[in-house]
């Protein structure tokens, strides 16, 4: 082949590549800061129980109020692939809260939004049934005081960044 018609194929192959990684990234959309497209996203578009565990946080841990004697923390890749606080945006924490008997109380969901709260860390928080009905979520001034007590670890309170 000569040079001209290896740069077009080669042109070409770049633009389809490219078009294809557009069209992906644009089919997995994160959610925007509502409780009910968050919950979408976490039990749907990605199933939450698919995703990882913090390294120093793995399985079913002893809590504590508000959220329980008991909880599983699972955490998406970006936040899990975050060496060092901030964490990525995009990056969802979902714990799973427990009761004595180990019965599912509670999610309570920690998700990084750009420009959501950004004298919070930008996190947007959601506290749900064990079937998805909100019952808080935004800014809780519960959350928001509990969760600043970290804020230097980017309102992570499960989790020790290395």
């Amino acid at each position: 082949m000569n040079g001209k018609l290896t740069r077009t194929l080669a042109i070409m192959a770049i633009m389809i590549l490219g078009c294809a990684i557009w069209a992906y990234a644009g089919s997995h959309e994160m959610p925007k800061a509502d409780p009910d497209a968050l919950w979408e996203y976490i039990t749907e578009e990605s199933p939450y129980d698919s995703w990882k565990f913090w390294p120093d946080h793995q399985g079913m841990q002893p809590g504590r109020a508000p959220h329980g004697p008991l909880h599983k923390v699972y955490v998406n890749d970006r936040a899990f692939n975050s060496s060092r606080p901030p964490v990525q945006y995009g990056s969802i924490a979902v714990k799973e809260n427990y009761g004595k008997d180990k019965e599912l109380k509670a999610i309570t969901v920690m998700y990084k939004k750009r420009g959501f709260n950004p004298g919070d860390g930008d996190w947007f928080w959601a506290k749900y049934s064990p079937d998805g009905k909100a019952d808080k979520y935004g800014k809780p001034a519960g959350c928001v005081g509990c969760h600043g007590t970290r804020a230097n670890n980017d309102f992570i309170l499960v989790h020790e960044f290395k």
